[in-house]
């Protein structure tokens, strides 16, 4: 038995190292990836503008200075990085003839889409939390979430996202890679990688999934519960007005939570032999590229805090403008 392992060993030794991947992305046709580009480009600004802009009024204006703002400016953050980690590459082939991602680089790309993606898990049970400690507590609103509990929580959403992104890719990066290199989707993605392994990869397959139940689903029931307890307590307003009031400050969070999950679970909750490419890149696409760009458009769309605070910094901006305009004039 000895023996055999080791022959198994030097065997996979005398192949030749996968240097780079080529990404097949989402279509070979040439006139459609210009089309494309177009698209993704807009959506990449319209993410980009829409997060910077909650990170910024939730700094300069006192009245967004409450718990919620906070994880949702860790939220906008995490959206920047999210789709930037994959988008920039992706309008580049776009445009590409050579459509290729080095090792090193398909690492660095799997590791941070793995790490933001389970960060955020955590950064949406935290909000949920906070939802139900202003709806169900919100007498001991202020003394429960202090802001050394808060940044705690965000710390800790971070740190486990990163802890559980090491594992599966240190275990992924283990695998040797001395076969084929083609990666029929638009970037580098754990399961996807594990099926170009020349090796058996059952053992990295199962702890994907045990990691995926732990982060994501452990994280979504604990929101449901938490739900179930906010749904309790809003029935018990007496009145229409404070009903509609109280479920209106969940309603953005409910919103996120359904798009979010409901594409990750598509994805990595599925017994492997139900996966099917295109579906899986349309359910990445979704959640990693769509959900960033409408994030900022569900929290401030029917948000008056947020669209008063835009309105009070701009109006304050023409003020501190308008004398220096006169003077120059």
């Amino acid at each position: 038995m000895i023996l055999h392992n080791t022959s198994i060993g030097l065997n996979l030794s005398n192949y030749r190292r996968v240097e780079e991947f080529i990404l097949l992305g989402l279509t070979s046709n040439r006139d459609i990836q210009i089309l494309l580009f177009v698209i993704f480009l807009y959506f990449y600004i319209i993410s980009l503008v829409g997060n910077i802009i909650i990170i910024i009024l939730s700094r300069i204006s006192s009245r967004l200075h409450t718990p919620m703002y906070f994880f949702l400016s860790n939220l906008s953050f995490l959206d920047i990085c999210y789709t930037s980690c994959i988008v920039p590459k992706m309008l580049i082939h776009f445009l590409a003839v050579k459509k290729t991602i080095s090792f090193n680089g398909c690492a660095t790309q799997m590791f941070i889409h793995l790490s933001l993606g389970s960060t955020e898990c955590y950064l949406l049970l935290s909000m949920a939390y906070d939802r139900y400690v202003a709806i169900c507590a919100p007498l001991h609103y202020t003394n429960i979430m202090h802001p050394i509990l808060c940044i705690a929580m965000a710390t800790g959403s971070w740190v486990g996202g990163t802890l559980n992104s090491i594992v599966n890719t240190v275990l992924a990066l283990q695998l040797p890679f001395c076969g084929p290199n083609v990666l029929n989707h638009f970037f580098c993605e754990v399961p996807l990688i594990l099926e170009l392994a020349c090796a058996d990869t059952s053992f990295n397959k199962t702890v994907l999934f045990f990691f995926a139940m732990f982060v994501a689903m452990v994280p979504f029931f604990l929101i449901l519960i938490t739900y179930c307890y906010i749904i309790s307590s809003i029935l018990k307003i007496r009145t229409s007005v404070g009903r509609r009031k109280a479920f209106s400050t969940c309603a953005s969070h409910i919103t996120v939570v359904s798009l979010f999950y409901g594409a990750a679970i598509f994805i990595y909750m599925r017994p492997g032999s139900t996966h099917g490419v295109n579906q899986d890149k349309m359910a990445t696409l979704f959640y990693s590229v769509i959900t960033p760009m409408l994030n900022p458009m569900i929290y401030t769309l029917r948000n008056k805090d947020v669209i008063g605070a835009l309105q009070r910094t701009l109006k304050q901006r023409q003020k501190m403008e308008g004398p220096c305009w006169v003077d120059r004039c």
